[in-house]
């Protein structure tokens, strides 16, 4: 397993979900122009806008570093304004970097490396792969 999948996890703040919207769609678009190993990324709100899960995939853990360096400022001002209770579940090879990584940003998160399976691959949407990536709709 080459390549690193992990889902984030964050709560809503009470009546901030429009603020909150906005943010994820800044996220999106910086992961888009600027990200060159980011497979997935993919925000998912609760049917009540109080939950938020975000799909990841990337090429490997350096991809999630580059991804963290492009939208630093843009994920600062969501957990500073918008949203709390940030978890991450990360599935693939721990490496210390994305470890100090986690550290750094005092992230809670779990660790799954894989075991065994079908061919190890993720799940991308086929946009993401070809040249309808920009047909992508954000948050």
């Amino acid at each position: 397993m080459n390549y690193l999948e992990l889902s984030a996890h964050m709560t809503v703040r009470p009546g901030c979900l429009e603020g909150f919207k906005k943010q994820a769609a800044e996220c999106i678009r910086l992961t888009k122009e600027k990200d060159t190993k980011t497979l997935r990324y993919d925000w998912f709100l609760s049917s009540d806008g109080t939950e938020c899960e975000v799909r990841e995939a990337y090429t490997g853990p350096e991809g999630l570093i580059e991804h963290n360096t492009h939208i630093l400022e843009a994920r600062t001002k969501l957990f500073t304004d918008y949203a709390d209770n940030h978890f991450m579940t990360v599935y693939g090879e721990p490496s210390q970097p994305l470890l100090n990584l986690l550290k750094a940003h005092r992230v809670g998160h779990t660790w799954f490396s894989f075991v065994g399976g079908l061919e190890p691959s993720p799940i991308v949407p086929a946009a993401i792969l070809g040249a309808n990536r920009e047909a992508r709709q954000p948050v």
